[in-house]
């Protein structure tokens, strides 16, 4: 099979379950991952021979994406600000959202030695980031989920990044023993009844733990997350939280009843409601 052959096998393939521009995407992917060619590579090599392993690596692939796997998972990895990071079913795919959320926590903290609390951390791949691109940051990471732990390690491990990782359940926010110059968190926050419109490849395969809150208490996660950062804040200190889109106005609510001040709603890239940030004062 040539590189050309290869391509139209994905875009004939997985025509019927995905648009053009997704497999383009994925194709890149691909041969990315297994080949280690770039984008140009491609192009140029276009009537080369593959190797065997290849056609057979493709075989599987293809049959794993036409049940709607995430390419994520089926590669065990994703890229994220710039760094490959493992995923695995235990963790959420990292989200070029999330990634505009590191990108505004970096800059609006050009400080050093800042102590920084990523609450739910999943893949690692916030924390692991802001301990990278933060000038000499401590960076603490929790999760409830023991398998996501040891995948964020792994991606600390990999990128030779040191973040302490704890197990900690959201709902159980201890007392603060710490006090923080940054908290973070992109806690679950579709509603059950969400799914109806939500793709298969995310609702089949992505842990749900770390996608749902029940419809009648969609703040289930922001409200401990609000009354742990009003108390364990530093002074000054910032909160930074992820949300669904749908709930900037209520989000905003809970943490104005914890007494965080300057609170503020930021769209993501495509115009959505996607951040709200807000700081601890001492005298409000």
């Amino acid at each position: 099979m040539t590189t050309r052959e290869a391509i139209l096998l994905l875009r004939s393939e997985l025509n019927a379950y995905y648009d053009s521009r997704e497999i383009e995407g994925m194709t890149r992917v691909i041969f990315e991952d297994v080949l280690l060619w770039q984008p140009v590579d491609i192009v140029m090599r276009e009537n080369e021979q593959l190797p065997e392993f290849f056609d057979r690596r493709l075989a599987n692939i293809i049959d794993r994406l036409k049940r709607y796997e995430p390419l994520q998972y089926i590669l065990g990895k994703a890229r994220f600000h710039g760094h490959s990071f493992a995923v695995t079913p235990a963790v959420l795919i990292p989200r070029p959202e999330t990634e505009q959320l590191v990108d505004m926590i970096v800059d609006e903290n050009p400080g050093s030695d800042l102590d920084v609390l990523d609450i739910g951390t999943g893949s690692g791949c916030i924390a692991i980031s802001l301990a990278r691109a933060l000038k000499f940051a401590r960076v603490t990471a929790t999760d409830i989920s023991l398998a996501a732990l040891e995948v964020a390690q792994r991606n600390a491990d990999e990128l030779k990044t040191q973040v302490k990782f704890i197990e900690q359940d959201i709902l159980a926010c201890r007392a603060p023993s710490e006090a923080w110059d940054i908290i973070v968190s992109n806690p679950p926050y579709i509603t059950e009844q969400e799914k109806a419109a939500m793709a298969p490849n995310v609702l089949d395969y992505e842990p749900h733990s770390a996608l749902f809150v029940p419809d009648g208490d969609p703040m289930l996660f922001y409200r401990p997350i609000a009354a742990y950062a009003s108390r364990a804040l530093k002074n000054g200190g910032r909160l930074y939280l992820e949300i669904n889109r749908a709930m900037g106005n209520l989000v905003g609510e809970t943490l104005q009843r914890t007494g965080l001040s300057n609170i503020q709603i930021y769209n993501d890239f495509n115009g959505n409601v996607r951040f709200v940030t807000a700081i601890k004062k001492d005298n409000y």
